[in-house]
């Protein structure tokens, strides 16, 4: 989950409302909403073409109003009270953050659609195209270690692009639940996520708890996935890095088909880093195809004889020299000094000496070689950022524009998250200002659940452990009687 990495996650909720138009924004939350200079045609697949993705187009910017600011704080002055605890109840200063809702960040989810665009009789290519649609939502994690804002109670997102239409909203304050709903002529993808996470030593812990469900309307498919857990290391010392691992299950009631994907930890030598792999079973659990890849990069299949062969051939791998001295240089360097910084990318005053008491702490260097097994077939691979996207929190061309109002979104509802000021002065790289609106906003949440106990849900209604999409935000004027939030 986490597109950039949704690295540090944590919500909170808060509620408001107010009738009237997404005009009536209050603060400073209309700056910098417009088209802007450095925009760039985003299109939506509605036509048909000569090669099928003919594009009705919309312009999204290529660039953030300022440059991601310099953090010179220490995220440990936060964090080393809370060893132990669950820091999604953790209000962090707005310089951790980045200039998105977790609303925001869960949309990235629908940053390669396209992969369910498809037609097939094969049911075991159905599942592989839907794994991979599930996996290419984690590649937009890497590199991005700024905490999303805590989104509040009540507040919502909604995005329109590629042929598809999104909502997600908050839809409890504690525990901080949010849920999403996203639609298509060929598809309902819908979930919930309650991301708890907790500071061990040096490395925080995110270990969401939620599930994903996926329904393909032309094969009356139902799919059901969870997330995955994420780790991110050096939040006491060093440059902040993130790996995802742990198992995730994809499975078809329809089908009977599984897929059965294992998340390898980096492990001491990083040699495992970003590295997946699993196998499409039957019924009776008969190995169908073997999938493999790079959450980062790619992922790919191939037939079970072809990797049975490749594992028969491949040379024995070479005995890792003893971890002791490594293990033990970790244990002792947890001594603090060096400042916190959301960037991934060295600056020129930081030291450069490599030698191993320096490299405890710095980002792994993976292999990028992603092997190619025989007769593999390639089902997903990333999209390159900008080149700029260091200098705006590791953005994809995605994420760019998720924070952007343009003249034709006329009916977003005043509760969603382009129009919270404190998101929008961070945007602008007003730290003082962000965080200004950040304690208003929250101080405004506080006062309203105190006052409205009572307070439900709009969009989304419980179902058990689950939560269901009602449908109703698309309903014409339904949206007016919502009370203001920012």
């Amino acid at each position: 989950f986490i597109r950039r990495g949704k690295a540090i996650m944590s919500l909170s909720g808060s509620v408001c409302g107010g009738s009237g138009s997404s005009s009536g924004i209050s603060g400073g939350g209309r700056t910098g909403l417009g088209r802007g200079e450095n925009s760039a045609p985003f299109c939506d697949s509605n036509s048909n073409s000569d090669d099928g993705k003919s594009r009705v187009c919309s312009s999204f910017r290529t660039h953030l109003p300022a440059k991601t600011p310099k953090c010179d704080s220490s995220i440990w002055s936060v964090l080393k009270t809370c060893i132990g605890k669950d820091l999604s109840k953790i209000t962090m200063p707005v310089q951790f953050n980045e200039p998105l809702s977790f609303l925001q960040r869960i949309s990235e989810h629908m940053e390669y659609s396209e992969l369910l665009n498809f037609e097939t009789d094969d049911p075991v290519e159905r599942i592989q195209k839907v794994a991979a649609f599930a996996v290419s939502a984690l590649a937009s994690n890497w590199q991005r270690c700024g905490k999303p804002f805590n989104p509040v109670f009540g507040e919502t997102y909604e995005l329109q692009r590629d042929g598809y239409r999104f909502v997600s909203e908050q839809v409890s304050h504690h525990p901080p639940i949010s849920a999403w709903n996203a639609e298509s002529d060929t598809f309902v993808f819908h979930g919930w996520i309650y991301p708890k996470l907790k500071l061990w030593g040096k490395s925080v812990e995110v270990h969401p708890k939620g599930n994903m469900r996926l329904f393909l309307k032309k094969y009356n498919e139902s799919y059901q996935w969870q997330h995955i857990y994420c780790t991110v290391h050096n939040v006491v010392i060093g440059k902040l890095w993130i790996e995802h691992h742990g198992n995730m299950e994809i499975q078809c009631s329809e089908s009977g088909l599984k897929l059965s994907l294992h998340f390898k930890p980096a492990g001491w030598f990083h040699n495992e880093l970003h590295r997946f792999e699993g196998f499409i079973t039957d019924a009776k659990k008969t190995k169908l195809r073997y999938v493999y890849g790079k959450w980062t990069q790619a992922m790919k299949s191939t037939d079970i004889e072809s990797y049975d062969e490749h594992n028969a051939t491949k040379k024995s791998p070479a005995v890792s020299p003893s971890p002791g001295r490594k293990m033990f240089q970790k244990l002792n360097s947890l001594s603090i000094g060096k400042s916190f910084s959301t960037s991934l990318d060295p600056s020129p005053s930081e030291p450069t000496d490599l030698s191993p008491e320096n490299q405890d702490d710095s980002i792994p260097k993976a292999d990028t070689e992603l092997i190619d097994i025989p007769n593999s077939v390639t089902l997903w691979e990333v999209s390159a950022r900008p080149e700029h996207a260091a200098d705006y929190n590791h953005f994809t061309h995605f994420a760019m524009g998720l924070n952007q109002v343009l003249p034709d979104m006329k009916s977003l509802c005043p509760t969603d998250s382009r129009f919270r000021p404190d998101i929008r002065k961070l945007e602008e790289g007003d730290l003082d200002g962000a965080a200004e609106e950040k304690n208003k906003l929250e101080e405004k949440q506080r006062k309203l659940l105190k006052a409205k106990s009572d307070l439900k849900p709009q969009w989304f209604d419980k179902n058990g452990e689950d939560w269901s999409f009602n449908g109703k935000y698309w309903t014409e004027g339904s949206k007016s009687h919502v009370i203001t939030l920012f």
